[in-house]
């Protein structure tokens, strides 16, 4: 699943979370309140996503974030650390 918004960031946003997680679902709220496109993994619809998560993270906990830089540079968040999300993502 992937939201439209109007971010015009040179940066991808990937969010692995499940479908009863709450702070996932509090983490993508934020995002889409601040007009940010990301894409969803949902590590409990099938194993394929699951191992995509532990081969990012060496762990399934979720919410799990990856934002990259047109560079190629990768910040990983764990958990729904809303200030570092705003730190990483140039919404201070």
């Amino acid at each position: 699943m992937c939201y439209d918004n109007s971010w015009e960031h040179d940066m991808s946003v990937t969010v692995y979370a499940t479908h009863s997680c709450q702070y996932c679902k509090l983490e993508k709220s934020y995002l889409d309140e601040n007009s940010i496109d990301y894409e969803v993994i949902f590590a409990d619809d099938t194993r394929d996503n699951a191992l995509k998560l532990y081969e990012e993270s060496g762990q399934l906990g979720v919410p799990f974030t990856i934002i990259e830089s047109a560079d190629g540079k990768k910040h990983k968040v764990l958990g729904f650390d809303k200030a570092r999300l705003a730190k990483l993502l140039g919404l201070e």
